[in-house]
């Protein structure tokens, strides 16, 4: 069965409830771990991509804004691998083998290159429920996951964003 389970990590809410379900499923399996949360400008916690300021009459003010931009990354790395040593030492109480990493990049392509060379068997990622336009503009990670990936590929979908869709959809309808 499933020997080594990749699990790829955001900062969303289902975060909590698909790490628990990837401990429980290596709990079962004997299964070894890899944490990955993909440092991105476009993840929900991140500084975002710098901005060069051009000023001609003050350099001084880009020196300033990418100091403090640097900083502000220096820090979500931090928090990143914090919370990720945390998850594997949670992993490790319950007699889980964990590893983690927290590369940079685009995080699909990441996580199907990490996937490979650490010859996963399983990639567990979660779903934001993304649909139309936001998955167009913004991408599904776990979409591009799926289509690329080497190994099976599970979906974790969080019950409460399920619960928000046809909701959503049944206020569309009532008003055209």
């Amino acid at each position: 069965m499933y020997q080594r389970i990749l699990v790829a990590l955001d900062h969303s809410p289902a975060r909590q409830l698909l790490v628990q379900k990837a401990i429980a499923m290596a709990q079962a399996l004997e299964a070894d771990l890899m944490l990955v949360h993909v440092l991105s400008a476009y993840d929900e916690a991140s500084p975002g991509l710098p901005v060069k300021a051009y000023h001609v009459y003050y350099p001084i003010v880009d020196s300033v804004a990418w100091d403090t931009y640097q900083k502000r990354w220096q820090a979500y790395e931090k928090e990143g691998l914090d919370e990720l040593r945390a998850l594997a030492e949670e992993a490790a109480l319950l007699d889980v083998n964990a590893e983690f990493a927290q590369p940079v990049g685009d995080p699909g392509r990441v996580i199907c290159d990490i996937a490979a060379s650490w010859q996963a068997d399983l990639i567990m990622v979660g779903n934001r429920g993304r649909t139309g336009l936001s998955e167009f503009l913004l991408g599904s990670v776990s979409n591009y996951v799926m289509h690329h990936a080497r190994c099976s590929v599970l979906v974790a979908h969080d019950a409460t964003t399920k619960a928000k869709k046809p909701q959503t959809d049944e206020k569309a309808a009532a008003n055209p």
